[in-house]
């Protein structure tokens, strides 16, 4: 195994994995982070390999609540967990269908840096107002428990999901922040957006797994096994940080860094300090 991709591949996972569930994007920071390592001429493959190590992120979630997962499978006679796993369903439709759509323009138009570093701006403002809409009205939530969400609700948040397929967004922030303007209290936001991501991870794997079926190779997998195991388990830990995290924090750290980091990407795009794409 050539020693250098594999480290390449490690970084890749990392990368993965600690950004997936923060509001910063993993598919920008993977953009980007593709672009530096230098992955010129391998972008077909590349795009399996960010696939399948998505999958590791998502398997890191179901890990983790996995006590709920089973309670929900096991108890579909309970109208609590029914109502749960339909609301779940409910809040993955939206981008589904919207995904399966516009996925090629979508690649096509918008997988590149600066369009890239835009969506990190402007989510970086739209994070700043949602916090100071929630520490200007501090009882404005109205649901403190992922079990009183509404149908109507989950819809909502799907849309909300939806604007994360412009890259740079952030699933995980499109969805946090979606829901704390319909309501949801910081912390319920946040856990029903790990909730989500289960569908959402799942089925964009398995669609885009199935479109790009021709570029498998079994050569590939000691790559994929490096990337996929350091995306899990540094999306486990990820996941457990943040949790504690919002117990007692905002988001805000989040938005200035996704400013700055889109700054950045800009400012050496403009001067050419650093090629981020051919």
């Amino acid at each position: 195994m050539d020693i250098v991709l594999a480290l390449k591949a490690l970084i890749m996972g990392l990368v993965e994995g600690f950004t997936e569930f923060l509001p910063i994007s993993s598919t920008g920071h993977l953009i980007l982070t593709e672009h530096l390592l230098g992955f010129h001429g391998m972008e077909e493959k590349m795009k399996v390999f960010e696939i399948v190590i998505q999958a590791g992120a998502m398997l890191a979630v179901i890990w983790e609540f996995r006590a709920r997962i089973i309670a929900v499978l096991t108890g579909l006679g309970d109208p609590k967990q029914q109502r749960f796993a339909t609301n779940v369903l409910i809040a993955f439709i939206p981008a589904a269908v919207l995904g399966v759509l516009f996925d090629k323009a979508i690649k096509q138009v918008l997988f590149a840096p600066v369009p890239v570093a835009l969506a990190f701006i402007i989510g970086g403002f739209v994070i700043l107002w949602v916090e100071k809409r929630a520490k200007d009205q501090p009882t404005s939530a109205r649901i403190t428990s992922v079990d009183d969400l509404k149908p109507l609700d989950a819809l909502k948040i799907g849309i909300a999901q939806a604007f994360a397929l412009i890259p740079g967004t952030s699933r995980s922030g499109a969805t946090i922040m979606g829901s704390m303007i319909f309501g949801l209290s910081r912390q319920v936001a946040t856990e029903f957006s790990f909730f989500l991501a289960i569908p959402t991870l799942m089925g964009a794997t398995v669609y885009s797994l199935y479109k790009e079926r021709a570029l498998l190779s079994a050569a590939d997998l000691p790559l994929f096994t490096i990337g996929t195991v350091s995306a899990f388990i540094s999306a486990f830990l990820c996941v457990r940080w943040l949790l504690r995290y919002i117990s007692s924090h905002t988001f805000t750290v989040f938005a200035w860094y996704r400013i700055a980091f889109g700054l950045l990407v800009l400012v050496t795009a403009y001067t050419g300090a650093i090629v981020w794409a051919e």
